[in-house]
């Protein structure tokens, strides 16, 4: 009997999915953005880095995404593939 990876209680399985298809989305936009332009529009969402220095420790948090139309496409791609699992 396979395993049903939707009843485990991780969620790497669909973390990777949608990483997947936002990179195979992004992949996609690159190459061909020289012969259709309007796939090169993306939309910049997120967090600018911001830093707290306690003098031994520095940290800094910060996250950025660029969605293009080929990015969402593939991010939506990538959560139909995890809901047919």
């Amino acid at each position: 009997m396979a395993k049903n990876y939707r009843s485990s209680n991780g969620f790497w399985v669909p973390f990777l999915l949608l990483v997947a298809g936002g990179l195979a989305g992004s992949v996609i936009a690159n190459s061909l953005a020289k012969t259709v332009p309007f796939l090169a529009n993306n939309t910049k969402i997120g967090w600018q880095p911001a830093t707290l220095d306690l003098n031994f420790v520095q940290l800094t948090l910060g996250f950025t995404m660029h969605i293009g139309p080929l990015t969402a496409l593939g991010l939506v791609l990538g959560y139909i593939a995890y809901r047919k699992m």
